[in-house]
């Protein structure tokens, strides 16, 4: 029921103009703003108040804004049928010439992106720009749903592999494939990485972007997104993070993946309202501290501030 309820959801917005459905879009965030739990929303304004320093008003705008902005990606997405082969009209891509180079070396790629801006629209407008993307999805609960934006996601170019099959991406970056991982959100504490990020906030990484690049001796890019007021939007390519490959494994990877955060973070300063907030994002370091761990912790944000100084 839920795959053909969005079938005719998307047909009927596909109808409209575009600049209709965009503001229908906004009009949707708007409402579904107060509907999130008190709880989930006061969570994010101390979240961003806490990263970037800003007063609660200020953090209430910016983390209102952050979920407002699902509206019109909502809508951008069910508009794919009518949009696939306009991406040019609605998308440009800065630093391309980093992508093409990488791949080649014949290697594969790993572009670390981020739940900012439209990342369902990143994945299309690359393919439509002729660079083969896999993207690393979450399969959904909904079965019906799951099936419907897997079909968008091939519509707009994108070869979809799910998180848990590592060993299909090893195998589609052997033939050339760029593997796209959502990177910014809280790993559990086994298979993660602590480092200070923002100002010092002991925070917990996944390391799958650094992982994958390590194994095949690929590139490695950090690559985000990000909506203009217009309605256009940007993809911006950062420069490779060179993924080495030394006897100390545990310490290349962490190398990378601390470069790659480094970059999403002033990612994130520099478009706040469009970085998803009301994600937990320090739930197992809150949840998972023991005595030894908090020893460790406080040690490092000791080195990480000498080394700010």
């Amino acid at each position: 029921m839920s795959y053909w309820l969005s079938k005719i959801f998307s047909k009927l917005i596909c109808l409209l103009p575009h600049g209709l459905a965009m503001w229908l879009g906004e009009i949707f965030g708007s409402i579904t703003w107060w509907v999130i739990p008190s709880k989930r929303r006061e969570m994010a304004i101390n979240q961003v108040v806490r990263c970037l320093g800003v007063d609660r008003k200020e953090g209430e705008r910016i983390a209102r804004a952050s979920w407002e902005r699902f509206g019109p990606m909502i809508m951008e997405v069910m508009r794919f049928p009518v949009t696939v082969d306009k991406m040019n009209d609605f998308v440009r891509i800065e630093g391309a010439e980093y992508l093409t180079e990488g791949l080649k070396e014949g290697k594969g790629a790993v572009i670390a992106t981020s739940h900012a801006g439209n990342w369902e629209l990143m994945g299309g407008a690359l393919c439509q720009a002729g660079f083969p993307i896999v993207g690393v999805a979450q399969k959904q609960k909904e079965a019906g749903f799951n099936k419907f934006i897997n079909e968008y996601r091939q519509l707009i170019g994108m070869h979809i592999t799910y998180k848990t099959d590592v060993r299909e991406m090893y195998k589609l970056m052997g033939e050339g494939k760029i593997i796209g991982l959502l990177s910014d959100q809280d790993s559990n504490i086994k298979d993660g990485i602590r480092f200070p990020w923002f100002g010092g906030q002991l925070t917990n990484f996944v390391k799958g972007p650094a992982v994958l690049a390590r194994f095949r001796g690929a590139p490695l890019y950090p690559g985000f997104i990000t909506r203009h007021p217009d309605g256009t939007h940007t993809i911006i390519i950062h420069p490779r993070v060179k993924v080495e490959k030394t006897a100390d494994k545990e310490a290349d990877i962490r190398k990378a993946i601390m470069e790659v955060a480094a970059v999403l973070e002033q990612h994130i300063r520099d478009h706040a309202e469009e970085w998803f907030w009301l994600h937990n994002r320090w739930k197992s370091i809150n949840e998972e501290r023991n005595p030894q761990q908090i020893a460790k912790d406080e040690e490092e944000q000791a080195m990480w501030r000498e080394r700010r100084l």
